[in-house]
């Protein structure tokens, strides 16, 4: 029971975290999955990325409904990001857990730190 509880209990946040401020997969999730399942960073990484695809659907489409969403600016960052995304993967599998951990807390230091003197 656990073993479905918690992911979902995970799930449950991040899909939150993500309807409300737009975050909810890696800076969410892949802390979840490795403290709290035991994951390898290489495998909280990609798991996360896996959920983000159907959590990003649905914000996405609730967000249009809203008006919300800036295509103009949506298409030449979502090249952007494809293509940074496809090469980062294979990067990324030839790094160690170890390396890759240590890259994502520098950047969730830097996020937080950004976002804490940002004005809103």
């Amino acid at each position: 029971m656990k073993a479905i509880l918690l992911p979902l209990g995970i799930g449950l946040f991040a899909g939150v975290m993500a309807g409300l401020c737009g975050v909810g997969g890696g800076i969410v999730m892949v802390p979840c999955f490795t403290f709290l399942l035991g994951m390898e960073q290489k495998a909280a990484i990609a798991t996360s990325m896996a959920v983000i695809l159907p959590t990003a659907i649905m914000s996405v489409s609730r967000f249009a409904q809203f008006g919300m969403i800036q295509w103009n600016i949506f298409l030449p960052t979502a090249i952007g990001a494809i293509t940074a995304a496809f090469f980062a993967t294979e990067w990324a599998k030839k790094m160690s857990n170890e390396h890759l951990t240590k890259i994502f807390a520098v950047l969730m230091i830097l996020v937080g730190v950004s976002m804490f003197f940002k004005k809103a």
